[in-house]
């Protein structure tokens, strides 16, 4: 590991109050290599430091900037355990369902979020994004359930490609 890399992962150190800085303010404007090197100086500062809820949930947001799901949900679960009540890992954890549409898992986690909410402004948040959430699930995207049994809708299937195949072969 370079010297520089190490450097740069000191920096990252959480602070008491807030998340470690990101070295961007646009996610669609980093380029991957610049993503790559970001997120393996967070994986090395959340190396020295495992407790950490706010490294890992830095870590999660650049897998998921970086388009990585699985690794985006390891991490911000992972951020989730540390500290139960880190409002920005639960929050954070919520959107990413958001982001992925399981909006009933969303609106639960962003619920618990908005009960961790210890500002106005993390308070705001909470809410902006249940309103977004809610929002979807009343208009746009519909969350069908798989209620009914599918043996009727199958049978007829089954007898409608037998006729069909008994008219082919007929000719």
């Amino acid at each position: 590991m370079s010297s520089a890399l190490v450097s740069n992962a000191t920096r990252l150190q959480p602070r008491a109050d807030a998340l470690p800085p990101v070295p961007w303010r646009d996610p669609h404007g980093v380029s991957p290599k610049e993503l790559a090197v970001y997120i393996q100086q967070l994986e090395a500062a959340c190396l020295a430091n495992p407790q950490s809820a706010d490294l890992r949930t830095c870590l999660g947001m650049a897998h998921a900037v970086n388009h990585d799901v699985y690794k985006s949900l390891d991490a911000l679960e992972d951020a989730r355990t540390i500290d139960p009540e880190n409002f920005w890992a639960q929050l954070k954890y919520a959107e990413l369902h958001y982001r992925l549409r399981a909006l009933k898992r969303a609106e639960e986690e962003t619920r618990r979020a908005a009960d961790l909410a210890t500002n106005p402004f993390q308070l705001a948040m909470a809410r902006q994004q249940m309103k977004e959430i809610r929002t979807l699930l009343h208009t746009s995207v519909r969350n069908v359930e798989w209620t009914k049994p599918l043996t009727v809708p199958a049978l007829v299937l089954s007898a409608m490609l037998v006729v069909m195949f008994v008219a082919m072969m007929w000719k």
